[in-house]
């Protein structure tokens, strides 16, 4: 089977779960961090090198200040787990998104996190938080226009490759698969650069119950597809 190399996963539905079964909101939440991990352990094991959750979008602030407020506090907690895990599997994290606007101590966990696991060998593992594509993109923008005016940079020099080292996702291969969860068809803000060329997978199963099976059915979808990247299928000639 071919493995992706890299596979973006949109966390959809902790909230509509947890409905479902007669909890609140923040319960389902919590029970999609701790399915994370498992997740995380079961990619890795099945070959793939590089994995990227969508956690909390720019556009999460709009939600009820007491969800937002649970999921910082989730937050922080799973900081102090993604370190002990990290050591236990040997992987490497890293928090994609505009994290000025975190509280302090989240980002100083975070960058106790990246620090602690900047040497390590196993899955990459890239955490979306307070990301939006959009913002993503006119940060970049922002930046490289700074370069231009201060003379560090050419405007006839930007093409795609010095374009895309100003993005958060500099030396992080594209996605080859892009799964979301829980029934929504749209991307929500999400990669919209890395994912010209991905394919994409949804499903209805929310991200609370995805679990190793899910992942290998989304990976054998993704196995039947051709990826022509623009291009045309060479035709098989004929036997003369």
């Amino acid at each position: 089977m071919n493995i992706p190399q890299h596979v973006a996963i949109i966390l959809d539905g902790n909230g509509r779960w947890a409905k479902s079964k007669g909890m609140p909101r923040n319960y389902g939440h919590a029970q999609g961090s701790k399915n994370v991990e498992r997740i995380c352990e079961d990619a890795y094991r099945m070959g793939v090198k590089y994995l990227t959750v969508y956690a909390f979008s720019t556009e999460n602030w709009s939600r009820p200040q007491d969800e937002v407020d649970a999921l910082m506090k989730l937050l922080r907690n799973y900081m102090k787990t993604c370190l002990k895990t990290a050591a236990k599997n040997d992987m490497k994290v890293r928090v994609i998104g505009d994290i000025s606007r975190l509280d302090e101590d989240i980002r100083t966990r975070i960058q106790e996190l990246t620090e602690a696991t900047k040497d390590n060998g196993g899955l990459n593992f890239q955490i979306a938080i307070n990301y939006g594509s959009r913002d993503e993109i006119l940060r970049a923008v922002r930046r490289l226009a700074g370069d231009c005016v201060e003379g560090r940079l050419a405007p006839g020099q930007i093409d795609e490759a010095v374009f895309e080292s100003y993005l958060d996702t500099h030396d992080i291969p594209d996605p080859d698969l892009l799964i979301r969860t829980s029934g929504e068809l749209r991307l929500s803000n999400y990669l919209l650069w890395q994912l010209a060329y991905t394919e994409f997978y949804f499903t209805d199963v929310p991200w609370p119950d995805f679990t190793k099976e899910e992942l290998a059915k989304a990976i054998e979808h993704y196995n039947a597809r051709d990826r022509r990247y623009g291009g045309v299928k060479e035709e098989q000639k004929e036997d003369v």
